[in-house]
């Protein structure tokens, strides 16, 4: 492919750019993925600054005072206490999860602090109208049905609002780069040149992403890089449950998350998950126990399902839903080696009740005894709680935040709490409830079969 007279190639997958075209990316190795963009002969500064050269740091002026609540606590909690001035965020999620609804509940609670613009490439003013009749939101918000980013760019600069709000970044379109409303080129430049007007007017700006089949934002991945937080809304469209995860944040931290619950008339918040995740959850039914994860500052107690049959094919089957697949192989090998449990011609499926992914390695115990309660048949008391990383050697390792764990069962009227013998110092003695320290996988599974 012959270089266009002012063009360059950059790489879809990395951004690494080139003044030619090449089958593979030298930096990331993928073949077919240098796309043309027409040559940029100068790029504007983020800020309106008068200087070109280096200042002290102490003598930056800032406009922003703080961050400003968005309305919605769960939002907050992920965005790490608030929305920051002149951030920009950028919402993923697959379609029909709730995106555009929380931007729209988000936007109606913002039009009490200040101006807010609505930008929709999706849908006409009289559609969106109609979604915030459906989801009972008002305000005074301004709607701008349009995709062309200079007209946006404009509309901007004339009513100078505090929050825009972008649906979606796919359906925007810059004269200025080549391609298609969606393309690759198109969304990485729609993106800067968005990022450049959040940065130059102080706007909070949030941007609604699409994502792929395999759960990524749709566009270059260096699309990420350029906003300042990435949250991702997870959950089964089909379920009434959603998750509201950071992967990046630079103003806060990325552990925490946010939980909700869509119903006729929205996303309403669920403020205490842990409750919400055990409803429904079968009483004297062996394969169940309850675990404790950790999810930032907050712990959020999860039902683990095991199911352990023998299998009818020559090669077992093995199934992990919301917690890793591999990591369940692991623990399995563990309980065949160190404990002498016959798993190898038995079919086995873990999963994580509510629909809720849960990787952190506290919840190892709870998938170990899990499975045991299946595979031997044996009941685990509803009243149990069960927390702990198990190692290679059937050893019951400590996890961070045991006390916070411990009080959180109690909360929700757990009796007894089976946890690491190492974490006997951090938790202390706590009244009302019964404490099992345990130091290997055989004492777990001992302690629950005397019950």
């Amino acid at each position: 492919m012959a270089k266009a007279k002012g063009s360059v190639f950059f790489c879809g997958e990395c951004g690494y750019e080139s003044t030619k075209w090449l089958g593979k990316c030298p930096a990331c190795g993928s073949w077919n993925t240098m796309l043309e963009q027409k040559k940029i002969s100068s790029i504007p500064s983020i800020n309106n600054l008068t200087y070109a050269h280096a200042i002290p740091l102490a003598d930056v002026t800032t406009t922003a005072s703080g961050r400003v609540s968005s309305g919605i606590g769960e939002l907050d909690r992920v965005l790490g206490g608030g929305i920051v001035p002149g951030s920009v965020t950028l919402l993923g999620g697959d379609p029909g999860i709730g995106k555009s609804t929380l931007l729209m509940q988000t936007a109606a609670e913002l039009t009490k602090q200040g101006t807010v613009l609505y930008v929709t490439g999706e849908e006409s003013a009289s559609q969106l109208k109609l979604r915030a009749e459906r989801l009972g939101v008002g305000g005074d918000m301004l709607i701008l049905a349009e995709n062309d980013l200079s007209a946006i760019e404009s509309e901007v600069d004339r009513i100078k609002p505090a929050y825009v709000m972008i649906d979606s970044i796919q359906t925007m379109y810059s004269a200025d780069c080549s391609g298609t409303n969606g393309s690759i080129s198109q969304i990485r430049e729609a993106t800067s040149l968005i990022t450049r007007m959040a940065k130059r007017t102080g706007a909070a700006t949030f941007i609604v992403g699409h994502v792929t089949k395999d759960g990524a934002i749709a566009g270059p991945r260096i699309l990420e890089h350029m906003v300042d937080t990435v949250l991702y809304f997870e959950g089964d469209r089909h379920a009434s449950y959603r998750i509201l995860r950071a992967v990046k944040n630079r103003f806060g931290s990325t552990n925490e998350i946010g939980v909700f619950e869509m119903c006729n008339t929205g996303l309403e918040e669920v403020k205490n998950p842990s409750e919400y995740m055990l409803n429904g959850r079968p009483e004297d039914a062996s394969g169940s126990v309850v675990a404790c994860s950790m999810e930032g500052t907050r712990p959020i107690l999860v039902e683990i399902q095991a199911l352990v049959c023998q299998s009818n094919f020559g090669i077992p089957r093995r199934t992990a839903v919301g917690t890793d697949f591999n990591r369940v192989n692991l623990l399995m090998a563990v309980l065949e080696k160190k404990v002498g449990l016959r798993l190898a011609a038995s079919d086995a499926y873990v999963n994580i009740a509510g629909g809720m992914k849960m990787t952190e390695p506290a919840i190892d115990l709870g998938i170990c005894l899990a499975i045991v309660s299946s595979a031997k048949d044996i009941v685990i008391p509803d009243n149990v709680m069960v927390f702990g990383e198990v190692g290679l050697s059937g050893e019951i390792r400590a996890v961070n935040m045991a006390g916070q764990r411990v009080q959180e069962a109690k909360k929700l009227g757990f009796g007894t709490v089976v946890l690491p013998e190492v974490c006997r110092s951090s938790v202390g003695k706590v009244e009302g409830i019964n404490l099992v320290y345990v130091s290997q996988i055989r004492d777990a599974i001992g302690y629950i079969m005397k019950k």
